[in-house]
């Protein structure tokens, strides 16, 4: 069956969410060194983001890097690092070919200097591409972002540049890392976990959950299209009843 002729192009998410999750564990059933899977995860990431871009999806958010994984062993972390820089060099042209501009989120500056060069000249060298925005949320936290909207927003008030009754939903978005960016409506994890894992707090308020058990070197472009298939099959409430919704 093919599952993209079921999707409903006219009802897609605009943003999308994915939890890259389970590469360690599959590197592991295949009887090899963590960094093999995330090796082998690099091949899922290009053919999600070329999928979501081919039906028509505005914004695709990959959690790539936590402020906690800094914990992992360290070779593991330096492994994720070169991998990035690799990556990112290799495939920018794949990235211009599709139309598709990159950005980040997280707190960027803390990553080793040549993860943020790359980082910074992907971002430039795709800067105007307008088909599907591809952001990376490297060393973020959703804590941390949180907490530093609050700490931009104080230090205003302090200055007598804002006032109190100013802020509001909207002053707060503004305030965060994804200002710009509409809020994802369907978040997807791999892996078969079931939990958000300190990733976008704020904007995943009413985003739809689907959760799959297929580990992330695993995910395919019809994993995606199973996904957004899930999320048109949803009722989208918002706190409404259905009737208030037809």
């Amino acid at each position: 069956m093919d599952l993209k002729q079921l999707i409903d192009t006219d009802r897609l998410p605009q943003h999308i969410a994915i939890i890259m999750d389970g590469n360690g564990r599959w590197a592991k059933q295949h009887g090899q060194p963590r960094v093999f899977g995330h090796h082998n995860g690099v091949k899922s990431v290009r053919e999600t983001t070329e999928a979501a871009a081919e039906i028509g999806i505005k914004y695709l958010t990959l959690y790539a890097f936590s402020t906690e994984n800094w914990g992992r062993p360290k070779y593991e972390v330096d492994a994720l690092m070169t991998l990035l820089v690799d990556t990112l060099h290799k495939e920018i042209a794949t990235l211009n070919k599709n139309n598709i501009r990159l950005q980040a989120i997280g707190d960027l500056s803390k990553l080793p200097s040549s993860t943020y060069r790359a980082l910074l000249d992907g971002i430039a060298n795709t800067s105007t591409n307008t088909r599907m925005t591809l952001v990376l949320a490297l060393n973020y936290s959703a804590k941390w972002e949180i907490l530093e909207a609050t700490r931009q927003m104080a230090a205003l008030v302090k200055d007598g540049k804002l006032e109190l009754d100013q802020i509001d939903e909207a002053t707060f978005a503004n305030a965060l890392s994804t200002r710009g960016i509409p809020d994802p409506e369907l978040l997807i994890r791999t892996s078969g976990e079931n939990r958000l894992s300190n990733f976008l707090l704020w904007q995943l308020a009413y985003a739809e959950f689907h959760f799959t058990p297929t580990m992330w070197p695993d995910f395919r472009k019809d994993h995606l299209f199973q996904a957004i298939i899930d999320f048109q099959n949803r009722e989208r409430r918002f706190g409404k009843i259905s009737e208030q919704v037809l």
